[in-house]
């Protein structure tokens, strides 16, 4: 029960605050009064918490609130969302925490080219690595291939000092973070000098050709629409490729379009691809960014609605004088 309830009952107050119902619990008893529909969603919703609890799962408000919100939505079973295990690092267990991101995961697991679309927090790369460092422990591909467009998000690191790697250094920096997570700091560099693990920029991927490769590219609405197919063809035999970005946050040069927005026109139907779409609602940072995505969402979408639209018909003719006026 304490598991179930948690410290102070941490958990039952989570319960308590998002049901209309009352909630009584004696020893090993639970009892809930209230409206049929809701009385049944607090017995659901605690069949799956005992689930969870008998499967090893450790329970937090998040894990709670995430259940709740799945119920509601009569979306996956959240006994089955939340004890996915896709690897265990340093007593640290990675998991999807929302349907959205099971599903994500599901797909890399079917499909040779998956896309990962959403806004920044939703676990896009930090699954996608997971997965990668799996399919390495099982064998099922060679290496890991990491890559990344440099390009910069508003600052300019090319006037830097230091060699090229240094330099590009920076661009690649989250995914060795998201690395450390998962696999022993001390083998890193090992598996890195013998090529197992690969971590580079995106130009360095021209003209090869990656077989038994497990391959991510980050990052990838700062490709151009040639970069976005360089890359692609780039697949070999035995290969999976995933490729994660927002079409939210493009930080090319004006003008440049990104090649992840314009690849969803074109491979879109194509067997053996599939497009994974992440919402606010899979954010697992801080919930303010949920907050912030939703904010600056609305935001565009006002300033879309404002623009002036161009009459069609008319031609704006420049101001000043014209050769007759001379």
């Amino acid at each position: 029960m304490v598991s179930l309830l948690g410290s102070r009952d941490e958990l039952l107050r989570v319960v308590e605050g998002s049901f209309r119902a009352d909630i009584h619990v004696r020893g090993n008893e639970i009892t809930i009064t209230g409206s049929p529909e809701e009385s049944s969603t607090v017995v659901r919703l605690f069949e799956e918490l005992v689930e969870l609890v008998r499967g090893g799962a450790e329970l937090t408000p998040d894990a709670v609130e995430r259940s709740i919100a799945m119920l509601r939505m009569n979306s996956d079973r959240p006994a089955e969302v939340l004890s996915l295990d896709i690897i265990s690092s340093r007593g640290r267990t990675i998991r999807p925490k929302t349907v959205n991101q099971k599903r994500y995961v599901d797909a890399i697991d079917r499909h040779t080219i998956v896309f990962g679309i959403g806004p920044a927090g939703t676990g896009k790369t930090y699954l996608a690595m997971a997965k990668a460092v799996r399919a390495l422990q099982e064998k099922k591909v060679n290496r890991i291939i990491l890559t990344r467009p440099a390009v910069e998000a508003g600052e300019r690191l090319g006037f830097l000092p230091g060699t090229l790697y240094e330099k590009i250094d920076p661009y690649l920096r989250p995914l060795y973070d998201a690395l450390h997570d998962m696999i022993d700091p001390d083998s890193i560099p090992r598996l890195m000098a013998a090529g197992t693990i690969e971590v580079a920029p995106l130009a360095y991927m021209r003209g090869r050709t990656l077989n038994d490769a497990f391959i991510i590219l980050d990052e990838a609405q700062n490709t151009s629409p040639e970069q976005m197919k360089m890359f692609l063809t780039r697949l070999g035999f035995n290969s999976k490729i995933v490729v994660t970005g927002d079409v939210t946050q493009v930080d090319l040069p004006g003008g440049t379009q990104s090649g992840l927005k314009v690849v969803q026109e074109i491979l879109d139907g194509i067997p053996d691809i599939h497009f994974s779409r992440l919402t606010s609602s899979d954010v697992v940072r801080h919930r303010l960014v949920s907050d912030i995505v939703d904010a600056y969402g609305r935001y565009d979408e006002t300033q879309r609605r404002d623009e002036p639209q161009p009459i069609k018909g008319v031609v704006k003719r420049p101001r000043g004088r014209t050769v007759s006026d001379r």
